[in-house]
This record gives C-alpha cells, structure tokens and sequence, in this order.
C-alpha cells in the first residue's frame, strides 16, 4: 500500500477566526510535509497560514499540529526543486506555490 493521496489541512480563518479544512495533495520530505497551492496568493487557505501559520494536520490516520511556513522559491532553489520533483513523479503535476508544514509536538 502507498502513501496516502490526501493530506487534511485546518487553518484558522484570517478574517472569522473559524477553522477552515481543505483536502490537498502533498508530498514528504524530511519529517516535513509538502502542499502546492495552484492558485498562489490568491487561495484563501494561503492568507490564512500567512496570517497564522498555525495549523492542523490530519493524514493516513494521524492528526497533529504544524507551523506552516510559505517557501521562497528563488531563495531555497533546491527545496522547491525537490519538491515540485517528488510532487511530479506522485501526482504528474507541480505548479504552484510551496507552503511546508512543519509538525509540532
């Protein structure tokens, strides 16, 4: 059996502060999980980590805190270039901007 194809990601509304979930693919490196958002900027889910990156996750059964964190692309070159790799060879698809999650505790 593989990886699991979805990740659960809650962030807290910017604007409500009600908790806000979205199915996402997402790839794994290093302890670190990996989401791409297709539409940049503008996804809601990306302002909301910009305005708290505070997050929960839950996949394949297990549910935990993270810091979420936007990758600079032209200033950590050979992350974003794993990752939109490893996102490539899972799902034939990388555009987007990078956002890491980082589990706590």
């Amino acid at each position: 059996m593989g990886e699991a194809e979805f990740l659960y990601l809650t962030s807290t509304g910017r604007r409500t502060g009600l908790p806000r979930e979205i199915e996402i693919w997402f790839t794994r490196r290093n302890g670190r999980f990996y989401v791409i958002a297709e539409h940049g900027e503008r996804a809601q889910w990306v302002r909301n980590v910009r305005a708290n990156p505070s997050v929960q996750v839950r996949v394949a059964g297990l549910a935990f805190r993270a810091m979420a964190r936007v990758v600079d692309a032209a200033a950590d070159r050979a992350l974003a270039s794993q990752v939109r790799a490893r996102s490539q060879e899972k799902y034939g698809w990388s555009d987007g901007l990078i956002v890491e999650l980082e589990p706590r505790g």
